[in-house]
């Protein structure tokens, strides 16, 4: 007589193999049965390869074979099993429709950095982060690490990445990447006054910059921004 879990696994393996012609991996195993390691697993597939219900063939990675199921088949265990395969392959659609946005590096929510033009590293975000009212992704988007504390009252932290949509123009009040004199970028409120252009922080112990229009270029605008804890 077979455990429950020993019968979800059964049904998983059956399902994964009838479906996509290779069993799960270990790691998908555990993380359908809900279960903390991986040896746990192990004692699932011994006790089915005991009992005669699977046989793991060798010489081969990830190879197991089902050689017969319980008596009457389990049809609530079965649906079950279907349920976390369905689970798995939604987890790894969702993974695999991530969009990968070049990283250009870190970027002064404070003293304005040596401007970023290399791209670093990727990072992934899920396409929802750059869809507009309408629901359409669009415009060339990238991303910054935030580098100090300047827009902590904008919810903007030190080692945040900002998602930038690449334009050269923003409106009034807009959070953008801005390049001074061509060499220093910052994140920062951009306001347009008769004076000039005022870089404005989200902290009141840094001071607004006021700049002639000619020093500040627009790199892009603020529209996403991911977190990691």
């Amino acid at each position: 007589m077979l455990t429950r879990k020993q019968k979800e696994l059964l049904f998983l393996i059956r399902d994964r193999l009838a479906g996509d012609g290779v069993p799960p991996s270990f790691d998908e195993m555990k993380d359908a049965l809900g279960l903390r390691s991986k040896s746990g697993i192990h004692r699932l597939i011994t006790g089915l390869e005991e009992r005669g219900f699977i046989r793991r063939l060798p010489h081969r990675a990830r190879a197991l074979e089902i050689l017969r199921l319980p008596e009457g088949g389990d049809t609530k265990i079965a649906k079950g099993a279907r349920k976390i395969r369905t689970a798995v392959e939604q987890a790894a659609e969702a993974a695999s429709s991530l969009l990968s946005l070049p990283l250009y590096g870190r970027i002064a929510a404070g003293t304005p950095i040596e401007a970023i033009s290399d791209v670093q590293n990727h990072l992934e975000i899920p396409p929802s982060l750059l869809a507009n009212i309408k629901g359409k992704v669009g415009g060339e988007h990238y991303a910054l690490e935030v580098a100090g504390d300047s827009m902590i009252e904008a919810g903007i932290m030190d080692g945040d990445h900002v998602i930038i949509r690449r334009s050269p123009t923003a409106d009034n009040g807009a959070i953008v990447v801005a390049l001074v004199d061509g060499q220093e970028a910052t994140l920062k409120y951009l306001e347009k006054r008769k004076e000039g252009i005022a870089l404005v922080p989200a902290n009141a112990r840094y001071e607004t910059r006021l700049l002639e229009p000619s020093r500040v270029t627009v790199q892009g605008t603020l529209v996403g921004l991911v977190r990691k804890y």
